[in-house]
């Protein structure tokens, strides 16, 4: 678990899916709730969405750059 967090906490891993989870929250949210969002017929629950639209992709690009990272560190460490 202190490996899987170092490497979330990364620069790198962070930027990297805060990018990600810019353009594939943005692109399901607008696939998900156009509609809500063009009539502006906005309430809570689809704030709440919308977050966890934004949200699932971060996650998703993280635990896949951390598992990518801690491979490649427990590989290097078995050459040794």
């Amino acid at each position: 678990m202190k490996l899987y967090l170092k490497y979330a906490k990364s620069r790198v891993i962070f930027i990297r899916s805060i990018k990600v989870a810019l353009l594939v929250g943005t692109i399901l949210a607008i696939i998900n709730h156009a509609d809500a969002i063009l009539s502006g017929n906005f309430n809570t629950t689809n704030t709440i969405q919308i977050l966890l639209t934004y949200l699932v992709p971060y996650f998703v690009a993280t635990y896949g750059s951390v598992e990518q990272a801690r491979h490649f560190e427990l590989e290097k460490s078995e050459d040794l």
